[in-house]
């Protein structure tokens, strides 16, 4: 079985001013486990698992990525998405040209023929910075609810078809395919 899902890749100088952005918001940025640069994309679709053969399929499928220009982006917020009062994930909004919107939606149709189901909740562009594990002080949510970001556009001009292994400490990623939009590079 594999674990599948899709995502538009973001430029490693954003991700470097992202980190920056996310330590100069916290005292002790060093003393929490944040996401790895690494992992910092924009989800379009969560797949899920299946099976060996339907990868090849799955990739060819969504080839029609390709005929999507590239993505003008900027960076919004930070925020949390909570379960009750309890803050499980540090997020940064992205404002994006409206067409990445027709794109989700596609995506959610075309793969509907492997069973996949269709995500129901609307799509919110945004980038995972944390995954709360333990408690948060009050100080920590306020520095990032209340942080003012500066202006810092950027184009993204990639998508990847990612395989996600779990592991007991974290998740591991592995690029099955790029499609590169239009107009990139």
């Amino acid at each position: 079985m594999n674990r599948l899902f899709i995502a538009l890749n973001i430029p490693n100088d954003i991700k470097e001013k992202i980190i920056y952005l996310r330590n100069s918001a916290v005292q002790n940025p060093m003393d929490y486990k944040w996401e790895a640069a690494e992992k910092l994309h924009l989800t379009l679709k969560f797949i899920g698992e299946v099976e060996d053969q339907l990868v090849e399929l799955i990739r060819n499928n969504i080839s029609f990525i390709t005929e999507y220009k590239y993505f003008n982006c900027s960076l919004n917020k930070f925020g949390f998405f909570y379960s009750g009062k309890i803050p499980k994930i540090l997020w940064l909004g992205l404002k994006i040209d409206e067409e990445i919107f027709d794109l989700v939606e596609k995506l959610n149709k075309e793969l509907l023929k492997f069973d996949v189901l269709e995500e129901k909740r609307k799509f919110k562009p945004h980038l995972t910075i944390m995954r709360v594990k333990k408690k948060l002080n009050k100080n920590f949510i306020n520095s990032f609810e209340n942080c003012k970001l500066p202006e810092t556009e950027f184009m993204t001009d990639s998508v990847s078809l990612i395989k996600s292994e779990l592991h007991t400490d974290s998740s591991r990623y592995t690029e099955i395919k790029n499609y590169t939009l239009m107009g990139g590079k």
